[in-house]
């Protein structure tokens, strides 16, 4: 199968619609462990492959350095997932998720912040880079 934008940006709505589900049921307030362990059901209930709590290798000067840094969540092997359960997403977040996307190569990574009225609106950001830019449209 060939990446496109399209394909990533569809993805993007499915990861996004498993996260409003448990949104939904749980609603706001909840840690961020709770909700890593719904998210997670909701994508595989989606039949979406996803890898969770992984190690990001350190690339420091052409050695790799064990270090414990992990992202959330990985679907499908294409689009990082950061979740949250805070007052808001900040810049520093954005900055982490582009961090992420660049030491793993991926073209795109989603925010997503449970602890807010509505997730589609206010609870989520998508983010993308060169990687992502570079890829077919259709």
């Amino acid at each position: 199968m060939i990446i496109t934008q399209k394909y990533l940006d569809e993805l993007t709505y499915k990861i996004i619609g498993c996260a409003i589900e448990v949104h939904k049921h749980l609603g706001p307030g909840l840690l961020e462990s709770v909700y890593e362990k719904c998210f997670i059901r909701e994508l595989g209930l989606c039949e979406l492959h996803y890898r969770s709590q992984q190690k990001v290798p350190i690339n420091y000067k052409d050695i790799y350095l064990d270090a414990d840094l992990r992202y959330d969540v990985l679907v499908e092997n294409l689009i990082i997932v950061d979740l949250k359960s805070m007052d808001g997403i900040l810049p520093i977040h954005e900055a982490i998720l582009l961090t992420y996307m660049k030491m793993l190569s991926k073209p795109k990574g989603i925010i997503i912040n449970f602890n807010c009225t509505n997730i589609f609106k206010e609870g989520q950001r998508t983010l993308v880079n060169e990687i992502y830019a570079a890829l077919p449209k259709i």
